[in-house]
């Protein structure tokens, strides 16, 4: 799920960028001043606690706040994550906020500061007072305010700053161009969470070449069974000899040597945001192995991606690879590319499958150039990243 903490201080702009990325990102709007007032409004228990504090400009009781927030947390089931405006205020609504958010088995994604002047701070909150109506836009309030924000609020800066999820935005200039600021530190935020991508296809449907591009772009591991298994054959291992009649055939090798060669490069880097699997799970039975192997890192797979290519395109890139310096020994033979297609649509494509029932599988269309595709699955990838979904 995409959780944001949209930061600033009065005046900042947080209400007018939230509309935008709520409906951008089909997120849940939590903000703890407009929920206030409307408890108030309604002259509820809640309400009348907070209504001489906030008239005053000060901040709602962390009790107060937290009863409301854990209400409307929970109410919509259909969103993509939650957008907090106003909410943590203090280091204390922050461990606050680590606690609601993993009762969700959740987390927050990121911190979004909108930095503004306070002269330019406090000229728009004058001119919202002459429409407003609020009792709370006085320039005394509002100076009150501004202050409450510099010695209480900010230290939560250096809170998020500390655990990497703090991403400061100019806030002055036109709206959209302050937009576009948030959604690019967004996306480049999605992108740096673990992720562990399956990446999935018969034979020819350019698995390879996209999830090296893949892995570059997303800082992944890339981990392709078969060039793990070539390796093993270069050098002459045990391993190499044990698999060397499945891979003259391209027939699927023995589970036990696939997990040990996986075993092998996970723990060879500690330091990954995720990984990236090409060529395995190939079978069921693999793809429960796969689940096992995540486990132990408390990770699972995020997405399973199919590229979707007709038979008569992989022959035509199996065929065309065989006539060049990156041909593989299957590559040259029609009788072997027929088996290694047989492989896949009798043992490998029901992989998907299993995909499909735990609403992990996406499909993309494999035809076409190869940037149209790597476009096609970076769409995709970012779209479960934005939704974990």
């Amino acid at each position: 799920m995409l959780n944001l903490a949209l930061f600033g201080p009065p005046g900042a702009g947080k209400g007018t960028q939230s509309k935008l990325l709520l409906e951008k990102y089909n997120l849940t709007y939590i903000s703890t001043g407009d929920i206030l007032r409307q408890e108030i409004a309604e002259g509820s228990i809640l309400g009348m606690k907070a209504k001489s504090i906030i008239e005053k400009g000060g901040l709602a009781s962390d009790e107060i706040v937290v009863q409301i927030i854990e209400e409307r947390i929970t109410k919509d089931e259909n969103s993509q994550g939650i957008l907090f405006d106003g909410f943590p205020r203090t280091t204390v609504q922050a461990y606050i906020l680590d606690g609601l958010l993993l009762r969700q088995n959740s987390s927050l994604s990121a911190m979004l500061s909108l930095e503004v002047p306070r002269e330019q701070l406090i000229e728009r909150m004058m001119e919202r007072a002459k429409t407003s109506g609020r009792k709370d836009d006085t320039l005394e309030i509002i100076k009150f305010r501004l202050e409450e924000y510099e010695n209480k609020t900010k230290p939560v800066a250096d809170f998020y700053r500390a655990k990497g999820l703090y991403h400061p935005i100019d806030g002055t200039g036109k709206i959209e161009d302050i937009f576009h600021k948030l959604t690019e530190t967004i996306t480049s935020t999605l992108r740096k969470k673990w992720i562990n991508v399956v990446l999935y296809g018969p034979p020819g449907s350019g698995k390879g070449t996209q999830a090296q591009k893949l892995a570059e772009k997303y800082n992944l591991v890339y981990i392709s069974t078969g060039q793990l298994l070539r390796k093993e054959l270069r050098e002459g291992t045990e391993i190499g000899h044990k698999v060397e009649s499945f891979m003259l055939k391209g027939e699927i090798v023995p589970d036990e040597i696939a997990i040990s060669l996986i075993e092998r490069k996970i723990k060879n880097h500690p330091e990954a945001n995720g990984f990236i699997f090409k060529g395995f799970p190939r079978t069921i039975v693999q793809a429960y192995i796969l689940d096992g192997l995540l486990l132990k890192l408390n990770q699972s797979v995020s997405v399973a991606i199919g590229i979707e290519t007709s038979t008569l395109e992989c022959f035509k890139r199996l065929s065309a690879r065989g006539k060049t310096n990156n041909k593989r020994s299957y590559d040259e033979n029609m009788e072997l590319i027929i088996n290694r297609l047989d492989e896949f649509f009798t043992r490998t494509q029901i992989v998907g499958d299993y995909y499909k029932k735990h609403k992990k599988f996406k499909t993309v269309d494999g035809h076409g150039s190869e940037d149209d595709i790597f476009n096609r699955l970076t769409q995709t990838i970012d779209e479960t990243l934005t939704t974990g979904r």
